[in-house]
């Protein structure tokens, strides 16, 4: 599950790690009201308007401004607020902007110069451990460092037996050329970081810039927060921080009525039981030349309402021009599966315009067959994946 910035500060803050402060509004009187009562708070004269959006790269296009008295935060706000925010992470359409952060001012004048760093913690797959990347050139993407300078970037890697240690911390803020009272900073900064990763049991914490400050303080300017769904039940506070306007509609519809389902941009349906099977069938598709059109993994109950449902789900996406059910009857009959795809097809009526291939392969997989073959509708049956391949192509030919 994705957060705003404001909602992922709220987090680190509540583990201690210093963030710049901020208040959401939803139009540009409450951004006005919002500035008014951060600088009573904190004394900042400007402020800065963030769009909140689940998406990076928002400055390149615009959703970030600076505003340097109550009028600009006023305009800056009422600009921002409903428009479609292009940034190099959304779609070409964008996203709609339906609040702004109304930021502190941090690059304040001081006995040092300000300083961006760029730091997150993630999973290294490769070792299963948890990991912290850090690098020097904040503010920047990731990525192009990676590629044009990668000797700037730094990885600690964290034993889960004994977890985040002292020394390692220093070794963090050694690297990023700290020292005094800015390198002690760092390390309580990290250290409250780590925490708040684990503890509240994200899959990404990724802070861009963390900024060390005029007068040596080291806070989160951003926040980009993916908490895993699977430990939401042990958080319940954070399920109410979902935003499902920021989420596909199709797949937030999939997600209430218990269907596994993820919105790709092919021509080819996908309805499969079990996500490893799913994964193979796309591979199928893409080998007879088409291109999968979404994942969805129907479960091991795929009777007659739950395919009607996944028919429906599918069908809501315009670019799809044939349907390919896949099911492996192991735990479910394909006999059951069978008559439910006959079912659900009677029930839609002519909702279902583009061609189906059915593979059933398992217990009871002949009587599925004939079962498919004898229903009088539009609906071709498989039993080889092969075979399978071979309908797709014809279809789409």
């Amino acid at each position: 599950m994705n957060l705003h910035e404001y909602q992922g500060k709220e987090i680190l803050n509540s583990f201690g790690v210093r963030i710049q402060r901020g208040i959401v509004a939803q139009n540009a009187k409450e951004a006005v009201a919002a500035a008014k009562q951060l600088t009573a708070e904190t004394g900042t004269g400007w402020h800065v308007i963030k769009a909140q959006v689940h998406a990076g790269g928002r400055g390149k296009g615009g959703g970030v401004k600076l505003a340097k008295n109550l009028t600009e935060v006023e305009e800056i706000a009422g600009q921002i607020i409903g428009m479609n925010l292009i940034t190099p992470q959304t779609s070409a359409e964008g996203k709609k902007v339906h609040q702004v952060l109304v930021a502190e001012d941090v690059y304040y004048p001081g006995d040092s110069e300000p300083d961006e760093f760029y730091m997150s913690v993630l999973l290294n797959r490769t070792t299963g451990r948890n990991m912290i990347m850090y690098s020097t050139e904040g503010g920047m993407d990731i990525e192009t460092v990676a590629e044009e300078t990668p000797h700037l970037i730094f990885t600690e890697e964290v034993d889960p037996a004994v977890g985040f240690l002292p020394f390692q911390a220093r070794r963090v803020a050694f690297n990023l050329g700290l020292s005094g009272l800015a390198f002690k900073e760092m390390t309580k900064f990290v250290t409250a970081l780590y925490k708040a990763y684990v503890e509240s049991d994200s899959s990404l914490f990724e802070i861009n810039p963390v900024l060390k400050t005029s007068d040596d303080k080291i806070m989160a300017v951003d926040a980009k927060v993916t908490i895993d769904d699977n430990a939401l039940y042990r958080h319940k506070s954070y399920v109410d921080m979902r935003d499902i306007r920021e989420e596909n509609p199709i797949e937030v519809e999939a997600n209430e009525v218990g269907l596994n389902y993820v919105d790709l941009d092919g021509n080819v349906g996908c309805m499969v039981n079990g996500a490893g099977l799913a994964m193979a069938t796309m591979d199928l598709i893409k080998q007879a030349g088409g291109e999968p059109a979404n994942f969805l993994d129907v479960g091991g109950t795929a009777d007659a309402k739950r395919v009607e449902e996944a028919f429906r789900i599918i069908l809501k996406d315009e670019n799809v021009k044939a349907i390919l059910i896949n099911i492996f009857g192991g735990i479910v009959r394909c006999d059951r599966v069978a008559q439910g795809v006959v079912d659900a097809y009677k029930n839609m009526g002519d909702a279902i315009k583009v061609p189906i291939i059915v593979r059933l392969q398992g217990t009871n997989a002949d009587i599925a067959k004939e079962l498919i073959d004898n229903s009088g509708l539009d609906v071709q049956s498989a039993v080889q994946f092969q075979e399978a391949a071979d309908k797709v192509q014809e279809v789409l030919a």
